[in-house]
């Protein structure tokens, strides 16, 4: 059986660290005590101002290439999955590839907010498994949504950073790797969270800028328990789609954007929350980025084992909702 496996991965965060405290001060008012408490952010990382998209996709992807002893001409495939691409057109990704030297390799950007890299990677796992051409596919989370926040709004600015990770995944013959996924939309909420201005909806002038609607924003709440709901109902069906108890999960990678949905999901899941990994801490909420680079830092630790059940469940704004499972 062809099946696609995870080789390596690899991460890059910038170098420039913001603290709660800086925000205190910026925006006059103490922001920490809910940042530390409630969302369990204590510092983030923003790119410099010469710093792209493209160079946090670039260099977290030469770090997996690295780990896993391959040539950029070797990799079949690179997509990115971001909603903060480096432009417009062309695709953040055929940047990527130019960089890289991965002559080989077609390339493509994926948008579907915050649920893009799980998107990605299911995608990746659906080529390898069904063309034997492809053996080996680069999949890059990037975010740098610094470039895109009001600095004066305090419900986006404290909350967003920057970063990327990425995941080579490779054909395998046996069942290791690639075992279930799933994705839906709630469309209804396309509306109450992101960047409206700058395409063909509100192009850019001066009404739009004046409006901040180049800018991310929070339009209106969502429902409260609506990712814990969610997330829980798809660790279950992507645990009978895989044929594996939840019990068996050994891992769970969800998007970072509150500590306490993951914890609430876990108690939910009756699974111990030992088993789902958080990095909101020191990165603050990298959205595409956050799960592959949750993943990154548990691999670069030690703390993933080959042979050991892998649940990948991302949510972002449309909204998009996107699961993966893996054996490790």
């Amino acid at each position: 059986m062809r099946n696609a496996r995870i080789l390596a991965s690899g991460m890059y965060v910038p170098e420039r660290i913001i603290n709660n405290k800086w925000f205190d001060k910026q925006l006059g008012e103490d922001v920490s005590t809910w940042l530390e408490d409630i969302a369990r952010i204590h510092n983030r990382r923003w790119a410099a101002e010469n710093e792209s998209t493209a160079d946090l996709a670039e260099a977290a992807a030469k770090d997996a290439l690295e780990k896993a002893g391959l040539e950029a001409k070797q990799l079949d495939m690179i997509i990115v999955a971001t909603d903060t691409p480096e432009y417009v057109s062309p695709s953040t990704a055929s940047v990527v590839q130019h960089r890289l030297g991965a002559s080989n390799a077609g390339t493509f950007d994926l948008n579907s907010a915050c649920a893009g890299f799980v998107t990605a990677l299911d995608i990746a796992a659906t080529y390898i498994r069904g063309r034997q051409d492809y053996k080996n596919i680069l999949v890059v989370g990037a975010y740098a949504m610094s470039k895109y926040l009001n600095k004066e709004d305090k419900k986006t600015v404290t909350l967003f950073a920057d970063g990327a990770a990425s995941l080579i995944l490779q054909a395998h013959e046996g069942i290791e790797g690639f075992q279930s996924s799933l994705m839906f939309t709630q469309g209804q909420y396309h509306d109450g969270m992101g960047i409206y201005g700058g395409g063909t909806f509100k192009p850019i002038s001066n009404e739009v800028i004046d409006n901040k609607d180049h800018l991310l924003k929070f339009v209106y709440r969502f429902p409260k328990t609506l990712n814990r709901d969610v997330w829980s109902r798809m660790a279950r069906d992507l645990s009978a789609k895989a044929q594996i108890d939840l019990s068996e999960i050994d891992h769970f990678f969800f998007t970072q954007i509150n500590y306490n949905t993951i914890i609430q999901t876990m108690e939910v899941l009756e699974q111990p929350k030992s088993k789902a990994h958080t990095i909101m801490h020191e990165y603050g909420y990298t959205g595409s980025a956050c799960i592959p680079m949750a993943f990154a830092e548990k691999e670069k630790e030690g703390v993933l084992k080959r042979g050991e059940k892998i649940m990948f469940i991302g949510s972002g704004g449309g909204l998009a909702f996107s699961g993966a499972c893996f054996t490790y």
